[in-house]
């Protein structure tokens, strides 16, 4: 997995739903960014890194937006 890309293609999902227009769009990118942080958190824990938490915590609180 290339980390940076998927933090970056996180970050761009979160822009994008901040900036639609339309709920359904804005719904649609919340859930792409919590996609994405769930394959990191997943990588992370794979790893034994401690941010892995922080990714979890990132994917509930997209959801919540949704």
């Amino acid at each position: 997995m290339d980390i940076n890309h998927e933090y970056a293609a996180h970050q761009s999902a979160l822009m994008r739903a901040e900036v639609a227009e339309h709920q359904d769009q804005r719904k649609r990118q919340f859930a792409k960014a919590s996609d994405i942080a769930g394959r990191i958190s997943a990588f992370q824990l794979e790893l034994g890194a401690a941010a892995a938490c922080a990714w979890s915590a990132a994917r509930l609180a997209a959801a919540e937006q949704s």
